[in-house]
């Protein structure tokens, strides 16, 4: 049978020993499972096809033990084999308490090396789960047991760091209570964890990418967009911005890599024709704890008739700001409070490319739905997600790695690495990024005309920096690509090209990221907190933290032609850095942090 195969192609068998940093990228394979194949140990058998809950099956203490498998799950019709935890997709969820000392025994059923990353929370870098970095994997048959202790408190969640598992199922939330009490008191809460399910093989949607990186695009530029453009702008105008994106060979609804045409969307396992439900009581108080779970999908969530106040990101607690969308990049979570008055509110997470939807509903009893809005309108990318794009032969070029003062930053035109000049894998370079927070990114912004749609710019968090220390050295990295291609970097390397970036411990450094692609790219470092500054502190001389420092987040999203900077205090260890697009990590946009 074919590795390309769609849907029941086998696992390729992993490596027992530790792959090097150079073979950590290349040759990860994955398939689904035949169900003749499947081996899942004693305590776990071939069931019938899944079919989740309402709700989420939760573990609570500081011992756990998760069984990682195969399942037969159906979302589309067709019954299909997918990674789960303890049988369930999403895995249970795992509350547990600031401060305690958590065991968790992770128990491999599968044929190949699986691991779990504890997304977002401060651990010993032997117990963050990144195979050939932190540790060795999880073999098959092998018992691992993660040890730490809860250093914070909030909304996170867990996933496979093992080639594709992450996009077969293996993910799951985590509750970490606070030793103080909730700043905010709520009568009830729920967990939104929303992902993207595929029928097909992972790798073999990888390839597909290679080969023909649009090929899910349901949005390229048609003859009868065209009609309808020069109807709406005028002949002239219409036909010459079609020539200028023919000129770029660019497209100008490169929005996602996969789409509904590939993806059934879920909130909390299930499809949008399973109505998940949340119950409530007219006149509770509810939390929301929203995560995006997926594996390459952008969700921009809203309540229709209802506003939501925003009162943590990536588990920290922010000054409340109400809103009436937000979107969430991959692996950000939010945690919001609604107050409900009508009977029944629908939950509506639509894909960032305007594709489809995950959802659900908010009710007084089981069975009520509420209207389900229309997808919203698309929009073309703009000129300022171009940013004065420049041939990728600029002459320009910096070292990088290299430290100046941190108070020139945005100060001077950006400069290119060596490594990206003359580069085939680099379709595009950004010569005049924009640093501003306040962009609710593409296919929001006709949106936040009429809507409050939350921005960076929005994001407080309560207290302030962790760390009041100035940073004393600046590193500056581009994300780079060539979608064509299909191969993602930073400064035009891929990770098996790359060396590790380096810090010393207890380092505080600013890290400012330029994104020279027109994708918006999750960026998550491991292991330490990325302290987001404001853009227009950054771009004038301060000796103070308090000034600069607007967010704490675990996972930042870079817009297209934008230049971001967060302030870090390294941790020492071993850590992963990538973006969270899943295609775009296993296409080479990771670099390895080294902290020693």
């Amino acid at each position: 049978m074919s590795l390309f195969q769609p849907r029941f192609s086998k696992f390729l068998p992993s490596q027992h020993s530790v792959p090097s940093r150079r073979q950590f990228i290349q040759g990860l394979g994955l398939g689904s499972v035949l169900a003749s194949n499947i081996s899942l140990g004693k305590s776990l058998t071939a069931p019938d096809s899944l079919s989740l809950s309402a709700q989420t099956h939760e573990l609570t203490g500081h011992i756990f033990d998760l069984h990682v498998g195969y399942q037969s799950v159906n979302f589309s019709g067709k019954a299909c084999i997918a990674t789960t935890i303890n049988q369930s997709l999403p895995g249970p969820l795992l509350r547990m308490r600031e401060g305690d000392t958590v065991n968790i025994r992770v128990h491999n059923h599968l044929q190949q090396d699986t691991s779990i990353h504890w997304h977002g929370l401060l651990l010993p870098y032997q117990m963050d789960g990144v195979p050939g970095i932190s540790f060795e994997g999880i073999r098959p048959g092998q018992v691992f047991t993660y040890q730490f202790k809860l250093q914070q408190s909030g909304t996170y969640w867990y996933h496979a760091h093992s080639t594709f598992q992450e996009q077969t199922g293996l993910l799951g939330a985590i509750i970490i209570e606070p030793k103080a009490g909730e700043r905010h008191a709520a009568d009830r809460e729920h967990v939104l964890l929303l992902s993207d399910w595929t029928d097909l093989d992972p790798l073999y949607l990888l390839s597909k990418l290679k080969k023909h990186s649009h090929f899910d695009n349901r949005h390229k530029p048609s003859l009868m967009k065209l009609m309808q453009d020069i109807k709406q702008q005028g002949f002239g105008q219409a036909v010459q911005l079609r020539q200028m994106w023919n000129q770029m060979r660019m497209s100008p609804t490169d929005f996602a890599d996969l789409s509904a045409g590939t993806y059934t969307f879920l909130m909390n396992g299930q499809a949008p024709n399973q109505n998940w439900t949340g119950l409530f009581k007219k006149g509770e108080k509810l939390r929301l704890r929203i995560i995006n779970g997926s594996a390459n999908t952008f969700f921009d969530l809203r309540i229709p008739g209802l506003k939501m106040t925003v009162i943590a990101a990536d588990g920290q607690d922010v000054e409340p700001v109400t809103v009436d969308e937000m979107r969430l990049g991959v692996a950000e979570t939010y945690d919001v409070l609604v107050q409900p008055v009508d009977d029944a509110y629908t939950i509506f997470a639509q894909s960032m490319d305007r594709s489809g939807f995950a959802c659900g509903t908010l009710a007084v009893q089981a069975g009520l739905k509420a209207s389900l809005p229309a997808l919203d309108p698309v929009e073309w990318l703009s000129m300022q997600d171009i940013g004065h794009a420049m041939a990728s032969t600029m002459p320009m070029a910096h070292d990088s790695h290299s430290g100046h003062d941190p108070s020139l930053n945005n100060k001077i035109q950006v400069q290119h690495a060596s490594t990206e000049i003359n580069n085939p894998n680099v379709d595009m370079q950004v010569d005049q990024p924009r640093s501003n927070l306040d962009d609710p990114g593409v296919n929001l912004r006709q949106s936040a005309k009429t809507r409050r749609v939350l921005t960076y710019a929005d994001l407080h968090t309560i207290g302030g920096s962790l760390d009041r220390r100035m940073p004393t050295r600046e590193i500056e990295l581009h994300l780079t690509g060539n979608m064509e291609r299909y191969v993602w970097g930073l400064d035009g390397q891929t990770f098996h090209e790359a060396n590790p970036v380096h810090l010393k411990p207890n380092e505080r450094v600013r890290i400012t990221l330029v994104n020279d692609t027109m994708m918006t790219h999750p960026m998550h470092l491991h292991g330490m907190w990325s302290e987001l500054c404001n853009p227009d502190a950054v771009s004038q001389t301060t000796n103070s933290q308090t000034d600069c420092f607007q967010v704490r987040k675990h996972t930042i999203n870079v817009q297209p032609a934008q230049k971001i900077s967060f302030d870090v205090t390294a941790i020492e260890g071993r850590w992963a850095w990538h973006c969270h697009l899943l295609y775009h990590m296993e296409a080479g946009m990771f670099r390895e942090v080294v902290v020693a």
